[in-house]
């Protein structure tokens, strides 16, 4: 995989340079809540700048359905891009079509344009080979090379990440290539022990990855929505909690496995619960109480992991060498459910050991709960990605980058 100072030292003066990079941000409105997705491609776009560079900047954001909405538009992600880098962002309004070409053909040496949201046009997530070959076509004239650093988009076989690649010369940006080191100490030659914290809403999202670490990890944390499956298969009333009835048979078989091959499975022993979801826009103070995880009343739902889990898990990563967490422990976007994300947080900053937070609704987490990133081994971009590379599946966006 050829990086972007192999790139660079060829020579990118005066050529157009189309960065695939992962911009899609959270926005509430026109504003964005959370700007890591921007800040981790900055550097790579302020080496190419260095280099005089003409840099189309393009992305995805949110789930438009091929067809432009402004409620997905790249212009805030393009304008806060500006501001990081300290220099005027150009924005298309399209993605191929005439603002596009118009915006790269005005780009001088190391100035740099965005183009508008790449789902915008049909093409880019078509799972028809020819269509999106086509779009990627289109893309390929705006641009003289590629650099890959859309972590985040990695494991899509999308135009812009699967197909343009091999369209024209191309190199990995300086964030994907961290990424993939990162992960490398996560499945090669670990560290351990190895303690893998999972949490976030369905169950279904992290059956791959706990099939994998089941080979590989010495622990495994369960938190979030998705730990009332496993409660319920051991037989616990989950009230309204968050439940996938389907996945019972199989999070059986895990556990199952899990105590065959020696690896610890650790779930709730305390959870906090309401009588019903909290109102995440106002904030305000809540009914709820902490009950045995075994003991869930059967009108309340299950938000956060209570004190005693939350110093139990502490425990389970105080000595641990590797440690991978995706997903939170609870609704920590309201105060009243926040301290189990909290706590998995402060436990991974107490440790020594080397910690990579598993991207999305985590890296927001450790934001929004004002955490020291540089307090972490690592904070992914990309928490799809991450989990599927885990799996040990083939990545589009990173086979795209290696021939």
């Amino acid at each position: 995989m050829k990086t972007i100072d192999e790139l660079i030292a060829e020579g990118v003066t005066g050529k157009r340079v189309f960065v695939r990079a992962d911009l899609n941000v959270p926005l509430s409105g026109t504003t964005i809540t959370d700007d890591g997705r921007i800040r981790a491609v900055q550097p790579t776009v302020e080496k190419l700048v260095a280099a005089g560079a003409r840099v189309v900047v393009a992305s995805h954001l949110g789930r438009p359905k091929g067809a432009p909405d402004p409620a997905f538009s790249l212009a805030p992600a393009a304008a806060r891009l500006g501001e990081l880098i300290g220099a005027d962002v150009a924005f298309a309004t399209d993605t191929v079509d005439e603002s596009a070409r118009a915006t790269v053909a005005g780009l001088g040496d190391g100035q740099v344009a965005v183009l508008e949201n790449l789902r915008f046009n049909p093409g880019e997530t078509s799972k028809d080979d020819a269509e999106r070959g086509a779009f990627a076509d289109r893309l390929a004239e705006l641009a003289d090379l590629y650099v890959g650093d859309g972590f985040g988009a990695v494991h899509r076989k999308h135009a812009s990440v699967f197909d343009l690649p091999a369209r024209l010369p191309h190199a990995a940006g300086d964030l994907i290539a961290t990424e993939v080191g990162v992960l490398k100490k996560l499945t090669e030659n670990v560290e351990r022990p190895y303690a893998v914290v999972l949490g976030g809403s369905k169950v279904s999202d992290k059956l791959g990855v706990i099939d994998h670490l089941l080979e590989r990890a010495d622990r495994i944390l369960i938190g979030g929505g998705m730990a009332y499956t496993f409660l319920k298969a051991q037989g616990h009333e989950v009230g309204s909690s968050l439940l996938q009835e389907d996945q019972i048979p199989v999070v059986l078989e895990y556990l199952k496995r899990a105590e065959d091959k020696g690896v610890e499975f650790v779930l709730p022993v305390d959870v906090v619960v309401s009588e019903q979801f909290p109102d995440l826009k106002a904030k305000a103070p809540t009914v709820h109480r902490t009950v045995p995880a075994d003991a869930m009343p059967a009108s309340f739902i299950g938000l956060d992991n209570g004190p005693e889990t939350n110093k139990l898990y502490a425990s389970k990563l105080a000595d641990a060498a590797t440690v991978f967490w995706n997903g939170p422990m609870g609704v920590f976007e309201h105060p009243d459910y926040a301290e189990g994300t909290r706590a998995v947080a402060q436990a991974l900053v107490d440790s020594s050991g080397f910690s990579v937070v598993g991207g999305g609704d985590s890296a927001a987490a450790v934001r929004t709960l004002g955490f020291d990133e540089n307090a972490f081994g690592h904070i992914s971009t990309g928490g799809g990605a991450s989990l599927e590379y885990l799996e040990g599946k083939t990545l589009p966006g990173l086979a795209a980058l290696e021939d």
